[in-house]
């Protein structure tokens, strides 16, 4: 690994870890820890600050997980070659954007479940993987009005399309899309246990 394949995973790592979500709430005065669920991603600035900001937090967490696994390659090797072939690096940026949103060194290791952000770096190395995941998370939620549950299926149609799709190229591929999945239902480990119980919150039709 040349230090041009560091610099391009270390910088997406630090894309990844800007807390968009706590710098919208900052906006309005709000720290978004100290209130709903105390994430930092963009259901709970939802559910905090309304659909405005929600909405920009979702759109700017997809881009930092789509930026660094789509062009971070390209550009990178505009300054030095590197040793991992584009593929390779793609996944490496993106696994590294995604990791910088859960575990940001900005506020402590402590982030939000990556699931914005790992969209975003899906439509950089898997855009097919990307289509039937989000179409099975937005037919999900559209049907329960839940967004942990809605996650937990997309992640599962990550697995399952990654290697459809990309099975016949090479395993590297489809195990890493596989562990970046199997990272978001972990991440939702205290969604699936108040689902079971029943004591999730739903979004209304209203909001």
């Amino acid at each position: 690994m040349t230090i041009s394949d560091i610099v391009a995973i270390a910088a997406a790592y630090l894309l990844g870890a800007i807390p968009f979500g706590l710098l919208m709430g900052k906006l309005k005065g709000v720290d978004i820890r100290d209130h709903g669920s105390g994430n930092i991603g963009a259901t709970n600035v939802v559910r905090v600050l309304g659909k405005s900001l929600g909405l920009t937090t979702f759109f700017l967490d997809v881009l930092k997980g789509f930026v660094p696994s789509f062009f971070f390659p390209a550009l990178i090797n505009q300054w030095q070659p590197t040793s991992l072939d584009p593929v390779a690096l793609s996944l490496a940026c993106g696994a590294a954007a995604i990791i910088g949103h859960n575990f940001p060194v900005f506020l402590g290791f402590k982030g939000g479940k990556g699931v914005a952000t790992s969209l975003g770096v899906l439509f950089g190395i898997a855009w097919l993987t990307a289509v039937v995941s989000f179409g099975a998370w937005a037919l999900a939620f559209l049907a329960t009005r839940y967004v942990s549950l809605a996650s937990i299926i997309g992640a599962v149609m990550v697995i399952v399309s990654g290697w459809y799709f990309y099975g016949s190229e090479g395993v590297i591929r489809p195990i890493v899309l596989t562990v970046l999945a199997s990272l978001v239902i972990l991440r939702h480990k205290a969604n699936i246990l108040r689902l079971l119980k029943g004591t999730e919150s739903r979004f209304s039709k209203k909001k």
